[in-house]
């Protein structure tokens, strides 16, 4: 089955719908599904997405419902059933959408989450709410507020909430948000979390913290990895390669097993991956891919186990 970078690109340019072949999942303890982000892979869509995604060893798609994603939010109603039904006629699952939504009041929320909900996904990411770095607590409150309605929302549905922490944002270390998060029914809204974002916010050990204080109402997590340089402009977050940077896999996979974690896990390639030409990009996206995930795999593989 092994192809040259060549040959993969040029099978894929020639129709990414040939590629049809099943998952090679390492038998574990861990039963969450393996999603591949498609934000990454913009692209491709539909058949075409999720056959190149299955031929590296994923199962499943986080799939973008937002501006300039893989579904606009205003042709939910349309056109997510349709992705859906085309993504699982590869034998991919679409287990989480990421949205970002914000309110109930947007007037996109219920055609989006319905629509979802309707197609079997179980688990949506809202949008990042932002601090005005005022009135802290006041702007904390009003953030619960909208999760609660957005939670409500899906819950009348049957899609769940889960909060991502993003650094930059509230709830970034997330214990600003977690007494607004106590307030909402465990069973429809937790946590997406992030260690890569919980990391830059957490330092050496209140990442750990944050970690344990939201494991018992995990819904997915983001995979991604770092590094803190400094450059002539001061220091910045160098994103990088899973295993390349300052996230402790080990610690992070056991803390998984040890809260019995078998949500989605959503793999994010937010470092440069070059490529002159849409084919090289792909191409070598791809290859990024399924050197992550082989990373994590075994890192949970050994962890589960």
């Amino acid at each position: 089955m092994g192809l040259t970078r060549r040959e993969f690109v040029v099978l894929m340019g020639g129709g990414a719908t040939a590629l049809t072949f099943a998952p090679s999942r390492a038998t574990s303890g861990f039963q969450g599904r393996y999603c591949f982000f498609s934000k990454h892979l913009p692209m491709l869509a539909g058949a075409a997405l999720a056959d190149a995604v299955k031929r590296i060893g994923f199962d499943a798609i986080d799939l973008t419902v937002r501006p300039e994603g893989h579904i606009e939010p205003g042709r939910a109603r349309e056109d997510l059933p349709r992705a859906v039904e085309a993504i699982r006629g590869r034998g991919i699952d679409v287990p989480m959408i990421t949205t970002t939504l914000l309110s109930a009041a947007d007037p996109t929320a219920r055609p989006i989450l319905e629509a979802a909900a309707k197609s079997g996904v179980r688990f949506f990411k809202p949008g990042y709410y932002r601090y005005a770095l005022s009135d802290v607590r006041a702007e904390i409150a009003a953030t619960g507020r909208a999760l609660a309605g957005l939670t409500q929302l899906g819950a009348s549905l049957g899609i769940e909430l889960g909060f991502h922490n993003h650094e930059g944002y509230i709830g970034a270390s997330l214990w600003d948000v977690a007494p607004e998060m106590d307030k909402l029914p465990p069973k429809s809204a937790g946590y997406y979390f992030d260690v890569r974002h919980a990391v830059v916010e957490g330092g050496s050990i209140g990442w750990k913290a944050a970690m344990r204080l939201v494991a018992p109402r995990l819904k997915m997590v983001a995979v991604k990895d770092f590094f803190w340089e400094k450059t002539n402009r001061g220091w910045r977050i160098h994103d990088c390669p899973l295993g390349e940077g300052m996230v402790d896999w080990k610690w992070y996979a056991k803390a998984l097993a040890e809260a019995r974690f078998s949500g989605p896990l959503s793999m994010h390639l937010e470092y440069e991956i070059p490529g002159s030409t849409v084919d090289e990009q792909r191409a070598r996206t791809l290859e990024a891919a399924e050197r992550d995930l082989r990373l994590i795999r075994q890192q949970l593989n050994d962890a589960y186990t």
